[in-house]
């Protein structure tokens, strides 16, 4: 990792969100989220990826303390689950509350060394600090890279929007244009694209799908 451009920005990734567990134990400020009913309503838009696919396996990228697999296994999801987190201390309480298993299993690390059917990727995108736009930027296409090689049938993440109120912007978080984003995956991936900006955050959500022949 360390001969990596983002090698910086995910160490201080990592730190950032081991404080805020440290702070605020596994709960939604624990991994940065305002309420618990914001961070359901953004696992939620994920399942528009894994519709009609209950027994799909699932890459977490960026899985915190491993909520989105409480999330699914509510939802009816069976497929096997697979999280990784930069912050060890995050996979250290997924472990915790969740444990190992056939179905679920979990890594510390940017960069998968599996392949699984969908991945997904909330909030990593968000929390730039000190990083310049431009680096960011990379970072984000490198990730999104991550993604694509990772799935098999497509992958979804999440990005705060640009057409969010101007005065709430925060100067340690990264904002992005729907469009651009919209368009560097269409261009990139060439695959089914959606963008959600539908359900009530200052944000939104990619679905990014194979195409199917």
């Amino acid at each position: 990792m360390t001969d990596r451009p983002s090698s910086k920005i995910l160490d201080e990734v990592a730190a950032y969100y081991t404080s805020k567990l440290q702070q605020h134990g596994t709960s939604s400020r624990g991994v940065d989220w305002s309420t618990p009913t914001s961070h359901r309503l953004r696992h939620r838009q994920f399942l528009r990826l894994l519709e009609g696919a209950p027994e799909a396996s699932v890459l977490d990228l960026g899985c915190g303390f491993g909520d989105f697999l409480r999330f699914l296994r509510t939802e009816g999801h069976r497929g096997r689950y697979i999280g990784y987190d930069v912050a060890r201390s995050m996979i250290g309480e997924a472990l915790r509350l969740y444990g190992q298993g056939p179905d679920r299993d979990w890594h510390v690390g940017s960069e998968p060394t599996e392949q699984a059917d969908f991945a997904v990727a909330s909030g990593l995108f968000n929390v730039k600090g000190n990083t310049s736009t431009q680096a960011w930027s990379a970072y984000i296409d490198e990730t999104l890279d991550i993604l694509a090689r990772t799935s098999r049938q497509g992958f979804a993440f999440n990005v705060l929007s640009l057409c969010s109120d101007v005065q709430r912007r925060q100067p340690h978080l990264y904002y992005a244009d729907p469009t651009e984003i919209l368009n560097n995956c269409i261009e990139r991936f060439g695959r089914s694209v959606a963008l959600l900006q539908d359900y009530g955050l200052w944000e939104f959500t990619v679905i990014v799908k194979a195409h199917r022949t």
